[in-house]
């Protein structure tokens, strides 16, 4: 299926690993040009692989965290590819700010999550309306059903789809269609990192994967990016303020079904 991606500039920040990467290469795969926007380089083996599928796909390293960086980073990417289509938000980190944590920790943590998801939005306003191209926002299952010790994740998440009706909504008149991605446990370096933690890492993957109802398995970062390339595309051209959990079943069944 031509997804009606082709030449089209799309903006994913947080692309340079896991759920972000695999973003990147099935829209490279679709030749869109996939620009990256994240804090950590984007290693050369991914950016190869980009442009053997799409030779204008590149990526830009930024602090998204801070105003001016993204501003600036912004007007690179303009000038270096020209108007922006597309824009997934996707850069986050379950930082584990919980309670305890603090005020300045806290609002830190937002800024880290959350802030710059309304900072690239803000700048690339005209780009997208002139389009009208789509946002894709990618949330998290914490925000709909609390973890316990992460209070500016969780907060950052549920903001991110409480955006993306208020943006479905602003952006409704020109066109823009907005909608997020709601994945839960996925098998990411940052995920094995932090199964890592544990005393015995294989076993805790596998009790937590024996409780997503569908297959008894983790969701794949290619199953998370196929399902926001579809959202991206024309093909999803009447769909707008939605939240698709592509999470195996995890929030919404019942986890007694495993």
């Amino acid at each position: 299926m031509d997804l009606g991606l082709g030449g089209r500039v799309i903006a994913v920040s947080g692309g340079a690993s896991g759920i972000g990467a695999a973003i990147a290469e099935i829209l490279a795969a679709e030749g869109a040009i996939p620009v990256i926007l994240d804090r950590t380089p984007a290693p050369a083996a991914l950016l190869a692989r980009l442009a053997a599928k799409s030779p204008r796909a590149g990526a830009l390293a930024v602090e998204l965290a801070d105003d001016a960086a993204c501003a600036a980073t912004v007007a690179t990417l303009r000038a270096r590819w020209g108007p922006v289509w597309g824009l997934v938000n996707n850069a986050g980190k379950n930082d584990g700010v919980g309670i305890g944590a603090g005020p300045a920790a806290f609002r830190a943590s937002l800024g880290a999550n959350l802030v710059h998801a309304y900072t690239l939005v803000h700048l690339l306003e005209a780009d997208l309306a002139a389009g009208p191209g789509a946002i894709v926002n990618v949330a998290s299952k914490v925000a709909l059903t609390g973890q316990g010790a992460t209070s500016a994740y969780a907060a950052a998440k549920s903001a991110l789809l409480g955006l993306t009706r208020e943006w479905a909504a602003a952006f409704a008149a020109r066109g823009v269609r907005v909608n997020a991605v709601v994945p839960a446990e996925v098998m990411t370096p940052m995920y094995a990192a932090w199964l890592a933690g544990f005393p015995d890492p294989a076993a805790r993957g596998r009790a937590i994967a024996a409780r997503i109802p569908l297959g008894g398995r983790m969701t794949t970062a290619g199953e998370i990016a196929d399902t926001v390339a579809f959202l991206l595309s024309p093909r999803a051209g009447h769909t707008t303020g939605q939240w698709l959990f592509v999470d195996g079943g995890y929030v919404h069944l019942d986890r007694a079904l495993t």
